[in-house]
C-alpha cells in the first residue's frame, strides 16, 4: 500500500448538497454532527484560532519585516537565452513558455543584458534592462514594452 492509494471510506464524504439535521432517517439527524452540548455545539461558537481567552498562537509569534501585498513577481531572462529563437522571430512571454525558456511568466517578464545576442529579434515583454535593450537594438531588433 502506498500513500497515493489512500482514499476516504466509501460513503464518508458528502457533497455540498448534503442536508444536515433533518431527522434520524437522514443518517445525520438529532445533533447533526455537532455532538452533545458544549461550546462547539452552540450557534455562537468561537472563530477559528480562538483559544478560550488564552493569547492565540498567531498573536504570540513575532511579526518581522514588511510584506507588500501589491508586489509583482517578475521572471528574469538573459539575452543569451533568446538565441534559441530563429532570426527575425517575435519573442513574447507566450513564445518563451512554448520554447521552454521559462515555465510560468507570473506577473511579467524582464529581459536582462547578461550574455551575447547573435540574432535580430522583435521582443515584446514587460521590461528591459538598459544593456539588454542596447544589445537587441544593436543587431537591428525591436524592443517593445507591453
Amino acid at each position: 500500500m502506498n500513500l497515493t492509494d489512500l482514499r476516504p471510506a466509501r460513503g464518508s464524504k458528502q457533497g455540498d448538497k448534503f442536508r444536515k439535521g433533518r431527522g434520524h432517517g437522514s443518517g445525520n439527524g438529532k445533533t447533526a454532527g455537532y455532538g452533545h452540548k458544549g461550546q462547539k455545539a452552540r450557534s455562537g461558537a468561537p472563530r477559528t484560532g480562538f483559544e478560550g481567552g488564552q493569547m492565540p498562537l498567531y498573536r504570540r509569534l513575532p511579526k518581522r519585516g514588511f510584506h507588500n501585498r501589491n508586489t509583482k513577481e517578475i521572471v528574469a531572462v538573459n539575452v543569451d537565452m533568446l538565441n534559441r529563437f530563429e532570426d527575425g522571430a517575435e519573442v513574447t512571454a507566450e513564445t518563451l513558455v512554448a520554447l521552454g525558456v521559462i515555465s510560468n511568466p507570473k506577473d511579467g517578464v524582464k529581459i536582462l543584458g547578461n550574455g551575447e545576442l547573435t540574432k535580430k529579434l522583435n521582443v515584446k515583454v514587460s521590461a528591459y534592462s538598459a544593456s539588454a535593450m542596447e544589445k537587441i537594438k544593436a543587431l537591428g531588433g525591436n524592443a517593445e514594452v507591453i
